[in-house]
């Protein structure tokens, strides 16, 4: 039999500002046998992250970057077609990082099974993967907010911002979401169940702040930092949690990432600011899924998934996530 042709995305050069087509290669080859101790599997679903960007730079980060002429990293679910490992059998389907190609083969570090009997393999990319792990830990454990105190998500109708605030609401808190465009403000209040929303397309961002915020800030979950991670710290409480999750609005900047000008605002509210990483979290990850399994069974929390078909789209749907597009979790489907 002929092997089957592994369609493959490798970083062909480190982007300046925005990536592009031209940032990677494309190539097909022919599929391996695994060797002992790995696996071979055929993906299905692979997720896509703001993160992605990072990992194209040479800068030390949580992790180490992609090398020119690697496959582009994604983290993914697929199913086991062939196994000389222990603890993974032909069948059995996995999470894991399996990058921008139909096939990954190789040792399985960091991988575990999922069970698409108990819920569509693409959830296990959003609430029940790495975007609902960080929603959870960036907010209980940094944010740590209490019943009645007010919380306020930028990036509130994507992946982690959505779970965020309805991870918020579900303990007793008001939730204030910021997003871009009315379909996505409706969404949050209408669908979610958010008490209030900012549109920061059509309107000052201080200004909805003081509408939807009138005794302040008590947590922020930043997701895009710059200039609205900067409205929000003119309106802190006493006390207050910054929670920073990430900063999308400055990841394809040519120039010096913009920080924080209002930073004296934690200052003059003995309030905190934090960053997060969720790997940090990662033997919890079983407790978290526990939780999140039952609100999701239950009903208590809600799921998107903007789902895009066609591995061959990878560079244009990547761009996506910067330009906002993307509504709810970005998955691309590997057919």
């Amino acid at each position: 039999m002929t092997a089957p042709l592994n369609r493959q995305f490798l970083l062909a050069q480190r982007p300046v500002g925005l990536p592009s087509r031209e940032t990677f290669s494309y190539v097909e080859n022919s599929v391996g046998e695994p060797g002992a101790g790995q696996i071979l599997v055929k993906n299905a679903y692979l997720s896509l992250d703001p993160a992605m960007r990072g990992w194209m730079n040479d800068a030390k980060s949580y992790i180490p970057p992609v090398g020119i002429g690697e496959v582009m990293r994604a983290l993914g679910v697929g199913e086991v077609i062939a196994s000389q490992h222990p603890d993974f059998a032909v069948g059995d389907h996995v999470n894991g990082a399996l990058g921008v190609q139909d096939y990954f083969l190789g040792e399985p570090k960091g991988f575990y099974k999922v069970d698409p009997k108990r819920a569509p393999l693409p959830l296990y990319l959003s609430a029940l993967g790495m975007t609902g792990m960080t929603a959870y830990f960036a907010l209980l454990d940094v944010g740590a907010p209490k019943a009645g105190e007010t919380v306020v998500i930028s990036g509130a109708a994507g992946a982690v911002g959505s779970v965020a605030g309805q991870i918020a609401k579900l303990k007793g808190c008001r939730v204030v979401g910021i997003a871009g465009g009315a379909d996505k403000c409706k969404f949050l209040i209408d669908e979610l169940g958010f008490d209030g929303a900012i549109d920061y397309k059509n309107e000052e961002v201080i200004a909805g702040l003081k509408r939807e915020c009138p005794k302040g800030v008590d947590v922020y979950f930043d997701n895009v930092g710059g200039d609205i991670l900067d409205a929000v710290l003119t309106r802190l409480a006493f006390k207050a949690r910054v929670i920073i999750c990430g900063a999308i609005s400055q990841y394809n900047n040519k120039e010096n990432v913009k920080g924080p000008a209002n930073y004296l605002n934690l200052l003059v509210n003995s309030a905190r600011m934090e960053g997060m990483v969720v790997m940090t979290y990662a033997p919890r990850f079983a407790e978290a899924a526990a939780e999140m399994g039952g609100w999701l069974a239950s009903g208590k929390l809600k799921s998107k998934e903007d789902i895009v078909s066609g591995l061959q789209t990878f560079p244009e749907t990547l761009l996506k996530l910067f330009s906002g597009e993307n509504f709810g979790k970005l998955v691309l489907k590997v057919d």
